[in-house]
């Protein structure tokens, strides 16, 4: 059921052109009424069952039915005094950035002022756009209505289906894209990803001087240099030739714990050295000379990461295609 606040109406600072709609809505609805009946009468048929009904409200409208257009005119004469005024009180209040703006914006007024057949269709238009107006300042609630709740299914309805087709379309010519070795993957290297490549290569360089320095000064963090330094400890106990050291008399196990601190100290600082030698020009090199070069085994990764990828569009489109529509019913 629809519903009307007089509260709202009552606290609204567009009060006066509220009412103005609601006016130029019963006019609306008069004319199309007026329309519609007249267009009836036009027919032999419709005159047929109306004599039958009155007779004599046939014979009289007949005068009516041959000046209908002077009816209609004045009708339109409203229509346009009503749309001159708020076009000056648009200009007025400035509401849009040109003067001119307004007629293109409310162009469904003036061509339903055309006393045309065709033209007087778009007249429909501006009872819309008078509803939206009082459902914006909350004067009436369409959403309460069964006749709103039926169209909005529909238009739901409508747009999920299309919008559904058009993604899953979009998808699926992806997946043909990627599966036919297009030269897509290709663009976004050469036109994306190798644009960018000073940058991430500056980035880069900069996380790994930073890493190195970070293993270097052991007293802002020691956990990370200590880690280094065990995971080399344990390497180099490992190794069977130090190993051997121990068989050493007396000063088997010093010299083993020397060489063992010596091997750590200088593998870490060899990372460290490393890792603040790094420029972005040695990465650009070694992306280049160094991950340019794919094995075959490389290439059969690359198999699997696409494959991965289409399979996850396989289950986006799946999901896409759900009717959800359908849970509302």
């Amino acid at each position: 059921m629809l519903k009307f606040s007089y509260a709202k109406l009552k606290s609204s600072h567009e009060g006066p052109w509220i009412m103005v709609d609601l006016l130029m809505l019963a006019l609306l609805l008069i004319n199309l009424i007026w329309l519609l009946f007249d267009s009836l009468y036009a027919t032999q048929g419709f005159r047929s069952i109306l004599s039958n009904v009155s007779p004599s409200f046939t014979l009289s409208y007949a005068q009516v039915h041959e000046n209908f257009t002077l009816y209609d005119l004045a009708f339109i004469g409203i229509f346009l005094s009503e749309f001159c005024v708020r076009w000056a009180v648009a200009l007025f209040r400035k509401t849009y950035m040109r003067w001119y703006f307004f007629p293109f914006i409310h162009w469904y007024d003036l061509v339903g002022c055309i006393p045309l057949g065709g033209a007087r269709i778009f007249r429909f238009l501006r009872i819309f756009s008078i509803l939206h107006r009082l459902q914006k300042y909350q004067i009436i609630d369409l959403r309460s209505t069964g006749l709103y709740r039926f169209f909005m299914f529909y238009y739901n309805v409508f747009v999920e289906e299309l919008s559904d087709r058009i993604v899953v379309k979009v998808l699926s010519d992806a997946q043909k894209d990627i599966a036919a070795g297009s030269p897509l993957i290709d663009d976004i290297n050469q036109q994306v990803i190798s644009t960018r490549l000073p940058v991430l290569n500056q980035w880069l360089a900069s996380v790994m001087v930073h890493v190195g320095e970070t293993i270097e000064q052991d007293t802002n963090n020691d956990s990370v240099r200590s880690h280094v330094q065990k995971s080399v400890g344990k390497a180099v106990r490992g190794n069977s030739q130090v190993a051997l050291l121990k068989r050493v008399p007396v000063m088997g196990s010093t010299i083993e714990s020397t060489l063992e601190q010596s091997v750590t100290d200088i593998v870490t600082q060899s990372i460290v050295n490393l890792l603040k030698d790094i420029t972005p020009e040695k990465i650009d090199d070694f992306v280049e000379h160094g991950i340019g070069r794919f094995s075959s085994e490389d290439h059969q990764l690359d198999q699997e990461v696409l494959l991965i990828v289409n399979e996850c569009l396989e289950l986006v489109k799946h999901h896409v295609s759900q009717k959800r529509w359908k849970d509302s019913l």
